[in-house]
């Protein structure tokens, strides 16, 4: 923590961070709303338009390592403020966009915004809680999870009044101008070197590896497969439920659940980010207890039964909306377990940069989305279904989570660390 800071100076951080997160959150989860009112406007067709969403979660991930190169070196501060920007620019041209190159111009210029802000937010979370790694990269990233939950009627309201464009528009300058103030309340932490103990009875790493020295071990890699095929199921979920919803012919159908009554699409998305956010946090700070692995395994597991409910009974309303709600609130966890496991099994002084070089990950799945697309064009959702249900249940797998990445983490942080590492990691590291 910063010289001189107070107690509460990292939980305010850590709210600085969410807010951010919670201001990109729409430019992926609040996307699927727009597909159809865009085709219905210019007929460009939903595959085309969707390739769009992929080159946004391409620029946002694949780019991260640059970005958060920036982050471990000159601080949060003016990368979020870059983020904020972008993000804004981008939703602008969305706004005004007569051409697919306009779309994907802004998609990709939304994704470098989006990738500086949540790039910055985790490794930052990363670093201010050394001793709650699962707990604060959650609540971080629920503010991208939940961010949505907000802003899902306002943005429907006004697609369904004012048309898309508006929507566009003013939720993206108000989006951008949010996370440029809070990007100058960000500060970074100056670290007295690498966790020296095993917090919460956690194995941790007690030296700093630099992302030169993360990507030559085996155990980064296994940790990047299990990413990429949890990610890539839920990506194309996030894509695909409102024309999901539409050709279950329940888009429209009003749901009557909690004293609240809306039609089942706006209700399912609205409860998603809601599960989505709540189960970020709440699997960050179930593995800081029983251990990254071990929850891993019950996500993914809850994972694959929910989109079995939904392939069974998907055409029902109100079990689309709770199948998707239990979908969402696991799949989430991603998001908070790889980075809380990559903070542990490779320090905090590069924590930053190496979760950003993991989070490339959601971008490698992201090239799946278009191919859901073909998929369920050529035979149908059950098809689409069934490839996500294989790619939890094989992320799930004892042969993975369970025995093969946690015996090799071990195994990893049992080893003696090399003289390089140690020369890596000065004794006040920033």
């Amino acid at each position: 923590m910063e010289p001189h800071a107070s107690p509460a100076t990292k939980w305010w951080q850590l709210a600085f961070g969410i807010l951010c997160m919670a201001m990109i959150a729409n430019l992926q989860y609040g996307w699927t709303l727009f597909v159809d009112p865009i085709d219905a406007e210019h007929h460009w067709g939903r595959a085309a338009i969707q390739f769009a969403f992929t080159l946004f979660v391409a620029t946002e991930t694949w780019l991260v390592p640059v970005e958060t190169w920036f982050v471990d070196r000159y601080g949060p501060r003016v990368v979020v403020f870059f983020g904020g920007v972008m993000i804004a620019l981008s939703w602008v041209l969305n706004a005004y966009a007569a051409s697919l190159f306009v779309l994907y111009l802004a998609a990709v210029i939304g994704g470098i915004g989006a990738g500086s802000v949540y790039g910055t937010c985790v490794g930052n979370a990363l670093k201010w809680f050394p001793d709650r790694r699962g707990l604060a990269a959650g609540a971080t990233a629920a503010g991208f999870g939940a961010g949505a939950a907000l802003t899902v009627v306002p943005i429907a309201r006004t697609i369904a009044s004012s048309g898309y464009h508006d929507a566009f528009l003013y939720f993206g300058l108000g989006q951008g101008l949010v996370v440029v103030l809070m990007s100058f309340l960000l500060r970074k932490p100056v670290l007295a070197g690498a966790v020296k103990r095993k917090v919460l009875h956690l194995p941790q790493s007690q030296v700093d590896r630099t992302p030169r020295e993360a990507v030559r071990t085996p155990v980064f890699w296994v940790m990047y497969a299990m990413f990429v095929m949890v990610a890539s199921g839920g990506l194309m979920a996030a894509a695909q439920i409102a024309p999901i919803a539409h050709d279950f012919k329940v888009a429209d159908v009003p749901v009557s659940l909690f004293g609240l009554q809306m039609a089942a699409l706006t209700f399912a998305i609205s409860l998603d980010r809601i599960f989505d956010g709540f189960g970020r946090p709440f699997f960050g700070y179930v593995s800081d207890r029983i251990g990254r692995e071990n929850t891993m395994f019950i996500a993914f597991s809850i994972a694959a039964f929910a989109v079995i409910l939904l392939l069974a009974y998907g055409r029902t309303p109100t079990v689309f909306v709770f199948a998707t709600a239990i979908y969402f609130g696991v799949f989430g966890e991603i998001y908070s377990l790889f980075p809380a496991t990559c903070g542990d099994t490779f320090g905090s002084k590069f924590a930053a940069s190496n979760a950003g070089l993991l989070y490339t990950a959601k971008g490698t799945a992201a090239l799946l989305v278009p191919f859901g697309s073909m998929v369920s064009a050529a035979y149908g959702w059950t098809a689409v279904f069934g490839l996500i249900i294989a790619l939890n249940v094989a992320a799930a797998a004892a042969a993975l989570a369970m025995f093969v990445l946690r015996p090799m983490r071990l195994r990893y942080l049992s080893e003696p660390a090399r003289p390089e590492s140690f020369a890596a990691v000065p004794a006040k590291a920033v």
